[in-house]
């Protein structure tokens, strides 16, 4: 029985298939024809970011949705190409000597490969909750830092001109240099092209409502904006044949499906991109969980992180073997999934099985398709992800969570996202660490007429003067025990009269045993001033471990029920 359990927690799409029915499949398939018109030119632009052919947008959307609807257990969460991941993968790949398109490839395939076995081995090893462990405020800045970077990378095609650079500080030049060679019918088409998706989102809807169209063909029609525009400037580029005035077109695109792809590894390239793959695939769970948990709280649905990590790691592996690249759950793809009324993950499939006939079909069209529009696709996107308010709330609310931010941030943009990532994470954690370092410890008095007790700094209390009652506010363990030390014999010194110490341990939920170490220590060097030492409120798990030791045989006052009854007594 627990083995079936098992069987099924591992493949998730056994069950929910045996529940599937005619009702769930009309609502995924609404929901993968919106995703999917919404999906093909974003996949396309995307593949463009990551320095990819366009085609292998589609096929990393094809391989890692159908893979993410067995083992993934979202019902909504639609994992494809996302910019982010795009940008870092250009990145990554930007740091090898790479000199032809198949060595780009090859690159590409063992970047997403990697990354696809790093998510499978943490999810089948159940590290899931690592991801609670990565800074919200750090990975927001990140995003918006990202973002800026891929809306510049994108310019020189809305300009038509040449330029390059992965960070703020290398395109910024670059473009500057370049504004003069402007093609103004690119740009022409480029502004266009984003005041049309904009309106698309915005009034196509309302308008296509009061001409008396249902709500459900409105919504398609308005979330198929930048499929409408694409199509459109297809058609103007054909018809009146605008490359030949300098306008980039997208080019030939292979129809078909791909050949699975295995090319071989070299150990020199995985050493190099086995760091980019680790930055990757956190960044690619953690934004993936963050949308996927939102979704799924809205319907009272659950989201298991250790199985994610499966069906993002065999989606990614599946990727590689297509020949695509890096891929995670997108957040403005899956909300309009969310909102399409998806009823499981067969929604995913379904997308790939439209994605999979305009490969085969309908690549001719492609041809057409100016690059520009595909810029001003991306630029749209992108434009969602830029946030700057982390900045004003770290600020307002912790400094040392703002210089989080802020390094994360002016990293990401000056530097490169790699580094900028990297240094964020790091810096977050030693922000932590520092902060566990030093636990909230309080002098506390009593309530006049009561039993309870209140920081000296804070209330009106009454203290006694042959008595020192601290209360501490975490756990101890090896990393603020030599803070809580030194407190105490601060606090202690040039009290004459001071005759008790007592601890009260309320919020004290575990102690190690360097902690232990420093308790009895403390209480050594405290009997050696004639001062004895006292514990209140120490919580049963707590008791229980230390009875195992020999410190209460050596702790010179005693261990009190509550803090109450250890003044009283100490009086």
């Amino acid at each position: 029985m627990n083995s079936n359990k098992s069987f099924l927690r591992f493949i998730p799409i056994l069950s929910w298939v045996p529940q599937y029915n005619g009702e769930k499949l009309a609502a995924d398939s609404v929901a993968a024809t919106i995703v999917a018109i919404m999906l093909v030119p974003q996949a396309m632009a995307y593949a463009l970011v990551a320095g990819m052919p366009a085609e292998t947008g589609l096929y990393a959307s094809i391989f890692g949705l159908s893979l993410y609807c067995l083992f993934g257990t979202s019902n909504t969460l639609s994992v494809a190409p996302v910019a982010v991941v795009s940008l870092m993968t250009a990145a990554a790949l930007s740091k090898l000597d790479l000199l032809t398109t198949a060595d780009y490839l090859a690159a590409a395939f063992t970047l997403t490969f990697l990354s696809g076995v790093l998510l499978l081995s943490l999810g089948l090893l159940r590290l899931g909750f690592m991801a609670n462990f990565i800074s919200h405020p750090v990975i927001s800045a990140f995003i918006t830092a990202s973002a800026i970077i891929i809306a510049l990378s994108q310019v020189r095609h809305l300009l038509g001109v040449e330029a390059d650079g992965q960070t703020v500080l290398e395109l910024l030049p670059s473009l500057i240099m370049a504004v003069t060679d402007t093609n103004v019918l690119t740009l022409t088409i480029g502004i266009t092209s984003i005041i049309g998706i904009l309106w698309c989102r915005t009034g196509l809807k309302s308008l296509l409502v009061a001409w008396g169209l249902s709500d459900l063909i409105a919504t398609i029609l308005s979330r198929s904006g930048p499929l409408l525009v694409t199509v459109l400037a297809a058609l103007v580029a054909f018809v009146f044949s605008i490359d030949q005035y300098g306008v980039e077109l997208l080019g030939n695109i292979p129809a078909g499906m791909p050949d699975l792809y295995f090319p071989g590894f070299t150990v020199e390239q995985l050493r190099a991109l086995l760091g980019s793959a680790v930055l990757i695939s956190i960044i690619g769970f953690v934004e993936s969980i963050s949308v996927a948990q939102i979704m799924a709280a809205k319907r009272r649905e659950r989201i298991d992180l250790d199985q994610e990590l499966v069906g993002l790691g065999t989606a990614n592996i599946a990727s590689a073997a297509g020949g695509g690249f890096p891929i995670s759950g997108g957040f403005s793809r899956s909300i309009v999934n969310f909102e399409a009324g998806a009823a499981t993950p067969a929604a995913g499939l379904f997308t790939a099985i439209i994605i999979a006939l305009v490969a085969v079909f309908f690549t001719p069209i492609l041809f057409w398709i100016p690059r520009v529009v595909l810029a001003a696709i991306i630029m749209v996107a992108v434009y969602s992800l830029i946030d700057f308010s982390m900045l004003g709330k770290s600020w307002r609310y912790s400094k040392a969570d703002f210089v989080a931010v802020a390094l994360t941030l002016l990293l990401t943009l000056s530097v490169g996202v790699e580094l900028g990532i990297a240094a964020g994470v790091l810096v977050s954690i030693l922000i932590h660490l520092y902060k566990e370092s030093k636990p909230h410890v309080a002098v506390i008095g009593r309530v006049s007429g009561t039993e309870h007790f209140r920081n000296i700094n804070r209330h009106q209390v009454e203290t006694f003067p042959n008595q020192l009652s601290i209360r501490i506010d975490e756990s101890l363990y090896f990393a603020n025990t030599r803070y809580l030390e030194e407190l105490i014999f601060e606090l202690i010194a040039d009290k004459q009269e001071l005759r008790h110490v007592i601890l009260m341990c309320t919020a004290v939920n575990k102690i190690d045993l360097s902690a232990l170490e420093t308790l009895e220590k403390i209480n050594e060097t405290l009997d050696e001033l004639g001062i004895k030492l006292h514990l209140s409120e120490v919580k049963g798990p707590i008791m229980d471990r230390l009875a195992t030791t020999g410190f209460f045989k050596t702790l010179t006052g005693n261990n009190y029920l509550s803090h109450n009854q250890a003044v009283e007594d100490l009086r």
